[in-house]
């Protein structure tokens, strides 16, 4: 019976066991099968190399010195990078209350001795089968979770696998929110002066500093757009500082993207960040279809937003009078009001001038 094609490699088995014998002859039986066998002589040393490198499968004798194996098997059990190892008790106790005790400590099959090699081989491959199945649903887990952390704060990721169902489907919620547009002033010049590639080169560069920003305050990275992005703060987890976070996130950009100019030389000469931001309440959920989605803001608030980012300067945050009551305690320039595209009277805005941006 060929174990070796469950993983496309040879499974990796731990066999713990005082008899020598006992040892020799599982080894035996696995090695032919195409498994990779690892031994010890008692639970303590078996414990050691399943931290050291987690086995896909372990054998496991009850009496053993030093560490028996149903301690072994809860030690096994409640250790995150072995808990999912299948764990097979291995003696010549036959007792209903012996197969109880193991079954309580986490132990996933019983075998005992003397056994069949063929029955034991059989159980080893139906829970390598399991072992296999749990390893690919926990790589597309990771996956995911990858997937995730691109374009969200890592408490964000968090909270969405929490409910998936709920944060995953079309359709969205009300939020009060903090929505911040950020634009390359300058770039349109750029790009008639670079290549394609130097263009791309050049956007990936300030894209990855500046979207680091938005994760470390926590924010929630919705789009790219040409040469600027857009962020919110509030959903799907909300905060009292939300606005003051996102605030945060406007200055630092700033003062980053100054930083980044000055490292560059003339790489990045007149080129300069304008950013505006604005609360309030917007509808914030999955938009599109079942098979394209994107998590993203819709309401006033994005349209205010946007129109106070087009009128900020290379280096300036504008923030309406909604942000700056919210953020509190902000440092920012009361201006006069602003006429936006979209609203018929002029609306109370604030300026933070960010020194070397």
């Amino acid at each position: 019976m060929d174990l070796n094609d469950i993983f496309n490699r040879p499974p990796r088995i731990l066999v713990a066991d005082d008899d020598w014998l006992n040892r020799d002859l599982l080894k035996a039986y696995l090695t032919s099968s195409g498994c990779d066998v690892v031994t010890a002589v008692d639970g303590k040393d078996a414990l050691a190399l399943a931290l050291d490198e987690p086995p896909d499968l372990a054998l496991v004798d009850v009496q053993m010195p030093h560490m028996d194996g149903l301690t072994l098997c809860q030690a096994l059990k409640d250790t995150p990078s072995t808990r999912f190892v299948p764990v097979v008790i291995v003696t010549a106790l036959d007792s209903e209350e012996e197969k109880l005790k193991a079954l309580e400590v986490g132990a996933d099959d019983f075998v005992t001795k003397p056994y069949s090699s063929i029955v034991l081989l059989t159980r080893v491959r139906s829970l390598l089968r399991m072992k296999k199945l749990h390893d690919d649903i926990e790589a597309r887990n990771r996956l995911l979770r990858q997937v995730l952390d691109r374009f969200l704060a890592e408490d964000v990721t968090d909270i969405i696998l929490t409910d998936p169902e709920r944060y995953l489907r079309l359709g969205g919620d009300s939020y009060e929110v903090t929505v911040i547009f950020a634009d390359i002033r300058g770039f349109t010049r750029f790009t008639s002066e670079h290549t394609a590639e130097q263009v791309i080169e050049t956007l990936n560069h300030i894209f990855q500093a500046l979207s680091e920003v938005v994760f470390k305050h926590r924010g929630t990275f919705d789009k790219y757009l040409g040469d600027g992005f857009m962020a919110f703060y509030g959903a799907p987890v909300t905060s009292d500082d939300d606005a003051k976070r996102a605030v945060d996130t406007a200055i630092e950009m700033q003062q980053l993207f100054g930083k980044l100019r000055e490292e560059s030389g003339d790489r990045l000469e007149g080129l300069g960040l304008g950013v505006g931001l604005h609360s309030g309440e917007a509808v914030v959920g999955n938009i599109g279809s079942d098979k394209v989605m994107d998590y993203t803001v819709v309401g006033d608030v994005v349209n205010v937003a946007k129109r106070l980012q087009e009128q900020a300067d290379g280096g300036q945050i504008l923030l309406s009078l909604e942000t700056y009551e919210r953020a509190h305690k902000v440092e920012a320039e009361q201006l006069e009001p602003l006429q936006v595209i979209g609203r018929r009277e002029p609306i109370p805005a604030y300026m933070i001038q960010v020194s070397g941006a």
